[in-house]
């Protein structure tokens, strides 16, 4: 068993953490404020409770509301920052952020160039001022039109090179909605940017058999799912598909009760290529040293298996060349 203490001192990388999900409920209120947002609670007390999620509804409309607290550039640079100096206490050396810029555009006013100048100097930020680095995946969010993500591709796509790494799909799986997309996804493709999406999270191995069909994806959000049909397990690890677990979140949006139960252990016997991430981390009151440390102790890995885990996600970035090889070294040491 791993302590939490040499989790947090462990050199760490994450591969799935969702920017917006990631504001401090003491940020939240500090946004909401300054914004002249309303929220259902305007205590941290009350807040938390509000973080008890009921359904995966509930969490989208959290989620959203969150959101909705961001107002100007300043606020997005501010939360990423924030970011940064969370993930550098914890010796996260790199992090892949999926950020959902058509939600702070549409709801927040916020263009995109004043968005992507915000995250680029942050990121910025985060390599001169606390030697961590952070990529991003744009993602589209299931049930917005094709049109509409096609947009959110064009938007991924003038971001390359200034922090941008994937093209994302999220929001509520529901059969058949990653297809309508393709169009975006040809345009991510046929300018050198993967598509990275979430599937098999609280719908079926189908979910996760339309991702691998319809993106071309080489690593899969959450993925959990995947054992309920043995042919998609063979194929995942044939293929080496990395599926970013994120054992905490589906504790608290899925039937799963406790991590005790979580399959995370079946998929790592199962061969497949597994990494540990924290999703939303303060809206599942977690954070990734806590995802490490509570797999570690539910699971008996010792301090070598959550080393491999970090290893597999450096090696599984979006990361290339002697930037990969330097963070897979410092992971080493």
């Amino acid at each position: 068993m791993v302590s939490l203490e040499d989790c947090r001192a462990m050199p760490k990388v994450e591969l799935h953490v969702h920017l917006e999900g990631s504001i401090r409920p003491e940020t939240v209120l500090q946004l909401s404020k300054k914004n002249n947002i309303a929220l259902p609670y305007d205590t941290l007390d009350g807040l938390k409770q509000w973080y008890q999620f009921r359904d995966f509804p509930h969490f989208v409309e959290v989620y959203v509301a969150v959101s909705k607290c961001i107002k100007t550039p300043e606020d997005i640079e501010f939360i990423a920052r924030e970011f940064l100096q969370g993930q550098k206490e914890q010796n996260i050396l790199h992090s892949e952020v999926t950020f959902t810029a058509s939600t702070i555009k549409n709801h927040c006013g916020i263009p995109w160039d004043e968005q992507i100048d915000a995250l680029e100097r942050a990121i910025q930020f985060g390599k001169d001022e606390l030697g961590v680095s952070m990529l991003l995946i744009i993602d589209i969010v299931r049930g917005d039109s094709p049109e509409a993500g096609l947009k959110v591709a064009e938007m991924a796509v003038s971001g390359i090179g200034r922090g941008v790494g994937a093209l994302g799909l999220a929001g509520q799986e529901a059969p058949n909605q990653a297809l309508p997309y393709k169009e975006a996804y040809e345009f991510a493709w046929a300018n050198g940017l993967p598509v990275i999406p979430h599937a098999g999270e609280t719908q079926g191995a189908e979910s996760i058999w339309e991702a691998l069909n319809v993106t071309k994806c080489q690593r899969v959000g959450h993925g959990i799912r995947c054992l309920e049909d043995p042919a998609l397990v063979k194929t995942l690890r044939e293929s080496q598909v990395v599926l970013e677990v994120c054992p905490t979140s589906n504790v608290c949006l899925t039937p799963i009760n406790r991590i005790e139960d979580h399959p995370i252990k079946q998929l790592v016997d199962e061969g497949l290529q597994v990494t540990i991430n924290s999703d939303d981390p303060p809206m599942f009151s977690t954070t990734l040293s806590d995802e490490f440390a509570q797999c570690s102790t539910a699971f008996g890995w010792d301090t070598d298996k959550m080393r491999e885990f970090s290893v597999r996600a450096a090696e599984n970035s979006l990361l290339s060349g002697e930037a990969k090889q330097g963070l897979l070294n410092k992971i080493r040491r």
